[in-house]
C-alpha cells in the first residue's frame, strides 16, 4: 500500500497462494453475476477481503483514508472490488473506490469537472438486438435535468456526428448509452453499437479524446464494456485510458436497463452536489443508494433523490429486481 506519506507498507498473505488465489476469484465472479443466487457470493468475497483488505485495516484507519485506488494484476481487473464484504459492510461502504492500469501511466493531475457540460449520445432501437427503452430517458435526464449538455439518439448518433462534435466544441465528459461487448482475443470483434457502425476496440485510439482540452471523463453506460482478458483486461474502460481520456467509468458485466438508468442519474446527481469533490466518491454515494433501496424503478418511473417529470416517465421500464450496483 502506497500511503499520502511515509514509505510504502507491505503484507505477504501466504494463504493466497496463485492456485487458491484464482479459484476463489472465479468462484466470486461466478457467483456475483448469478443473480439466480443473491448471496452466493458472500464467502469469496469475504475470503478475498480477508486477504487483501483486512491486513492494511489498522494503518487505514490510522491515517483516515477515504479512498482506495487499486492498480491490479491480470486476472483481478475485472473483479469488483466494491463487493467484497468484511462480514457486516460491503467494502463499498467504507471507502470511495477507483482503478488505474498502473502509478506510473496515470496522470494525478486533478480537474474539477461540476461546471463541464456534457455531450451524451446513445441509442434504443436496434435491428438485431434487444431495445434499450430508457436511453432516451437517461440521456434527457442527465443532460436537462440533474446536468447541462446535449443529447443526440438513435440516428443522430453515428460515427460522424460522434466526431463532429468533438471537434466543434471540446467537451470533456462523454456519455456513451448503447449496446456494447467485449470478445476476448480479436480486438476487431470487440464493439460499442452505435447507429450506423460498431465502434471497434481498435478504432478507439483514433478518436483523438486525448488531445487538449483532454476529455476527462468518459462514460459508458452499456454492457460488459470493462470485461476483458488478459490481452486487455480492461475492455473499453482500460483502453479509453489508454487513449489518453482522464477516467472512465464502465459496467463489468451485462446490466439491465433500468438498473442502469437509476445508477448513471444518480451519479451525475451526485457528481453536482458541492460537498462531492470526486468522480469515486459521487459513484460511491450512487451505488449506496441503489444498494439500500433510496433509488429505484417503480411504476415505470425513476423513484428516488431526482425524481423524473411524467413526460420522461415510461411504462415500458422493468420494475426495480435487485438490480447489481457494483
Amino acid at each position: 500500500m502506497v500511503v499520502p506519506d511515509g514509505p510504502p507498507i507491505r503484507k505477504t498473505v501466504p494463504a493466497a497462494n496463485a492456485p487458491v488465489l484464482k479459484k476463489t476469484l472465479e468462484a466470486f465472479y461466478d457467483s456475483i453475476t448469478n443473480s439466480g443466487r443473491p448471496t452466493a457470493y458472500l464467502k469469496s468475497a469475504k475470503q478475498l477481503y480477508t486477504w487483501m483488505i483486512a491486513p492494511l485495516e489498522s494503518h487505514l484507519e490510522a491515517l483516515g483514508i477515504d479512498t482506495l485506488i487499486f492498480s491490479m494484476d491480470g486476472g483481478l481487473r475485472t473483479i469488483p472490488m466494491a463487493a467484497l464484504h468484511d462480514g457486516e459492510q460491503f467494502l463499498i461502504e467504507k471507502y470511495a473506490l477507483g482503478s488505474i492500469p498502473s502509478v506510473s501511466l496515470t496522470n494525478t493531475r486533478y480537474s474539477p469537472v461540476k461546471n463541464v457540460p456534457i455531450l451524451a449520445m446513445g441509442a434504443s432501437q436496434f435491428t438485431d438486438q434487444n431495445p434499450l427503452p430508457a436511453v432516451p430517458i437517461e440521456l434527457e435526464t442527465i443532460t436537462q435535468n440533474v446536468w447541462s449538455g446535449e443529447a443526440f439518439l438513435n440516428d443522430q448518433f453515428t460515427l460522424k456526428n460522434l466526431q463532429t462534435q468533438r471537434q466543434q466544441q471540446p467537451w470533456q465528459i462523454i456519455h456513451l448509452a448503447t449496446h456494447a461487448n467485449f470478445e476476448p482475443g480479436d480486438l476487431s470483434k470487440s464493439y460499442i453499437q452505435l447507429w450506423d457502425t460498431q465502434l471497434q476496440l481498435d478504432q478507439i485510439r483514433q478518436l483523438g479524446w486525448n488531445q487538449p482540452p483532454q476529455v476527462e471523463l468518459l462514460v459508458l453506460s452499456a454492457c460488459r464494456t470493462a470485461l476483458g482478458d488478459l490481452d486487455a483486461e480492461l475492455g473499453f474502460a482500460g483502453l479509453a485510458v489508454k487513449a489518453g481520456v482522464k477516467s472512465a467509468l464502465a459496467s463489468l458485466w451485462s446490466v439491465s436497463d433500468g438498473g442502469t438508468l437509476a445508477l448513471m442519474v444518480e451519479f451525475y446527481h451526485q457528481l453536482s452536489q458541492p460537498d462531492v469533490t470526486t468522480k469515486a466518491e459521487a459513484l460511491r454515494r450512487a451505488q449506496l443508494a441503489m444498494l439500500r433501496g433510496e433509488v429505484r424503478v417503480e411504476s415505470g418511473q425513476l423513484r428516488g433523490t431526482v425524481v423524473l417529470q411524467p413526460a420522461t416517465a415510461s411504462s415500458e421500464l422493468p420494475e426495480n429486481q435487485g438490480y447489481s450496483t457494483f
